[in-house]
């Protein structure tokens, strides 16, 4: 289901890389960060709190990710270059990231800066869009969030425009759990 994903989540102009465990999500989010010159001149990246970034600590995160903001605001996130969050699944069919975005960091740091980094454990994709959303609660998850590809809009004299009213790049990182995940 991974191949899927990767080969829709492309088709629709997004880039995915994959890490082998958690622990190798974190060099491969610090080479995207590089890429980006996080870090330099005073450019900054947002991670909000979440599963993932809570394994790590701090210092180790501030060492191997400099220019990373912890502490997600509207001003720390309309001044990062990257933001970064993590999602509770993908859809294969489409490439489409879905996410209980409720806390308004996770909306923030995935729709602020321009270039998104979107984080999803392997194990976390599903079919399609139907079987994603019933992972979740309408009850318990009052703000969701479909994220397929960089933003896009053509509503302007129809023609296409990429991060006009987000970002205009989504890097996927997907990561394998501890015990692997079969392809």
């Amino acid at each position: 289901m991974i191949g899927k994903f990767q080969t829709s989540a492309e088709d629709a102009g997004a880039e995915v890389v994959e890490a082998r465990s958690p622990d190798a999500a974190l060099p491969a989010i610090a080479r995207i960060l590089n890429e980006e010159g996080v870090g330099l001149e005073g450019r900054t990246a947002v991670w909000p709190d979440g599963p993932l970034r809570s394994r790590f600590h701090p210092e180790l995160l501030a060492q191997m990710l400099p220019g990373l903001v912890l502490e997600v605001t509207r001003e720390t996130a309309a001044a990062a270059h990257i933001g970064i969050t993590e999602f509770d699944c993908g859809a294969a069919s489409t490439g489409t990231l879905v996410q209980d975005a409720s806390a308004a960091a996770l909306r923030l740091a995935s729709t602020l800066p321009p270039v998104h980094v979107a984080l999803l454990r392997a194990g976390a994709i599903v079919a399609d869009i139907s079987a994603a959303l019933r992972r979740f609660d309408p009850a318990r998850t009052p703000f969701l969030a479909l994220v397929t590809g960089p933003s896009r809009t053509a509503d302007i004299e129809r023609v296409l425009t990429i991060g006009v009213h987000g970002p205009k790049r989504l890097v996927i990182v997907i990561y394998e759990t501890e015990t692997g995940h079969a392809r």
